[in-house]
């Protein structure tokens, strides 16, 4: 196959003249005796969410065939500590073909996402991406479908302050262009990176919140300048989101840290000022087709379902979306951070939009330019639905993972879920009409609240043995270690001083948590 050169295609795809899912072993060797490399470099996220990373120099070709067909072996009781004990702490790394990339902070590297493996060679039950696999062949084993899904994922750019022309208005960042906004060539390089490695991202705009100095006792952040900014993904094959979010938030911290910055993704970085959200958008896909919407243009039957599913599973994904106290800072009534469980069209109160999805409409620039003549034709659809609640301390294959185990609960029990579609439905702002407030559950106010819903539904997850009983036992350790069942109740009798301060304290624990 010959490709048009696009300047963000990957490279490897370009030198291979073939698209990544058919990258052999013999290829990526013929990359690194072609660019002279020096090493492959194994990437795999671990406990904590982020993504590690194992450096094997290659001095001969015997060498780069036995890593690239049998990986490397790590310690799992450290990357996965109080998982697994040390006297069966060996796993296996094994590289997936198709995540090979150059790496653009090593140009001597030849890199890949790997997967877990066990002594025998099966997958690992208890890492965070073989739990996202597993619950995303259970989903499209019990529904015939395949589940999609992209994240918006959010974080402030913190830097020494310039000079003080052309000064952003506080809370006015929303699509700011420069000189207003003076991010511009980074996150150009950090879209760039995330483009050619994950041919994945949508798009990339400056985002509401801004601050003009950062008042904290941390060294790393204090008296910096804050942008925030968002870098939203393009719907892939829920096992590939996680992969490529988690692979994200490296890229963007590493090209933050080459020029000086500080990238964080914490949930809040200042009272007043808007958190960092990680909404997560779905769709549901048959034979390669977007279903969302029915024949008539109306949203369809499985897509009701699958926000039903999201309904009844709302109450434990923050305890995967939402995995530190300043979380429940965000979560607060009268912002975009949802409180309820509620959805609804277009409506940014609601836990779960329906964004516009350009189905009943197409070929909107034509009204514009009357001199085009030929019609694009839309072959797959783009109707999603929204999750709102999650923010930047997600652990996000897990939250994955729970999306997919609610759409596939939703669609496995029709009625139940068509019933609380229809329930859960709302128009407006919900905080303006109180009688529509007090029929809606409210989310957990706090981690320790996440940690008992998660305990005492665990059987949602655990169903088939998808979530493993360590893992949620693991999270409900980690959310209860919070202690923050009255952060809220506290700050709120506090002088007005007093609260900032301890609140700053709260916000900026755990600025790079996840």
């Amino acid at each position: 196959m010959t490709h048009t050169p696009y300047a963000l295609m990957n490279p490897l795809t370009r030198l291979l003249d073939k698209p990544p899912q058919e990258f052999t072993r013999e290829d990526l060797i013929g990359i690194i005796e072609q660019k002279q490399l020096e090493r492959i470099t194994f990437h795999y996220t671990a406990l904590d969410g982020k993504l590690k990373e194992l450096k094997i120099p290659i001095a001969h070709r015997a060498q780069a065939e036995r890593i690239l067909a049998d990986g490397e072996r790590v310690d799992g009781s450290s990357l996965f500590r109080g998982l697994v004990d040390v006297s069966v702490s060996d796993l296996y790394v094994v590289p997936v073909y198709k995540t090979a990339f150059l790496n653009p902070f090593d140009s001597s590297s030849l890199d890949f996402i790997c997967r877990y493996l066990t002594h025998t060679g099966q997958m690992a039950p208890y890492t965070l991406d073989n739990i996202l696999l597993k619950a995303y062949h259970r989903f499209q084993a019990q529904t015939g479908l395949d589940l999609h899904a992209m994240g918006e994922l959010e974080f402030f750019l913190l830097s020494n302050p310039a000079h003080n022309t052309y000064a952003m208005a506080k809370q006015r960042g929303y699509h700011t262009a420069s000189p207003f906004n003076k991010t511009g060539d980074i996150i150009n390089e950090m879209v760039r990176h995330i483009t050619q490695i994950t041919g994945a991202v949508k798009y990339a705009h400056s985002e509401v919140g801004n601050l003009h100095e950062v008042r904290s006792n941390l060294e790393e952040i204090a008296g910096k300048r804050a942008d925030q900014l968002e870098i939203e993904f393009l719907p892939r094959p829920i096992d590939e989101a996680g992969d490529n979010l988690v692979l994200a938030r490296w890229l963007i911290r590493n090209v933050a840290y080459q020029h000086g910055c500080v990238a964080t993704f914490t949930p809040k970085l200042e009272e007043g000022i808007a958190g960092n959200g990680l909404h997560i958008h779905m769709e549901l896909r048959h034979d390669g087709r977007n279903v969302m919407r029915d024949p008539n243009g109306e949203l369809s039957t499985a897509a009701r379902q699958m926000i039903g599913g999201l309904s009844r599973y709302a109450g434990t994904l923050t305890a995967f979306g939402n995995t530190i106290s300043s979380a429940y800072l965000r979560l607060v009534p009268n912002q975009e951070a949802p409180t309820r469980v509620c959805w609804s069209e277009s409506n940014r109160s609601a836990m779960i939009r329906v964004p516009l999805g350009w189905a009943n409409t197409s070929n909107l620039a034509r009204q514009l330019n009357p001199q085009q003549r030929t019609d694009f034709v839309e072959e797959v659809g783009r109707q999603t639905v929204e999750l709102r609640s999650p923010d930047g301390s997600a652990i996000v294959h897990l939250l994955l993972a729970g999306i997919a185990m609610s759409a596939t609960w939703g669609l496995t029990h029709p009625a139940e879920a068509q019933q609380l579609a229809e329930d859960l439905h709302v128009t407006g702002n919900i905080f303006r009409d109180k009688t529509v407030l007090s029929r809606l559950e409210p989310l957990p106010s706090s981690c320790v609240a996440s940690a008992a819903e998660l305990r005492q539904q665990r059987h949602l997850y655990e169903a088939d043995g998808v979530f493993p009983a360590s893992m949620i036992d693991y999270v409900v350790r980690l959310l209860e270690e919070e202690d923050d069942a009255e952060m809220n109740h506290q700050l709120a009798d506090l002088p007005a001083d007093d609260r900032l301060h301890r609140t700053r304290a709260i916000m900026h624990k755990d600025l790079h948590r996840h």
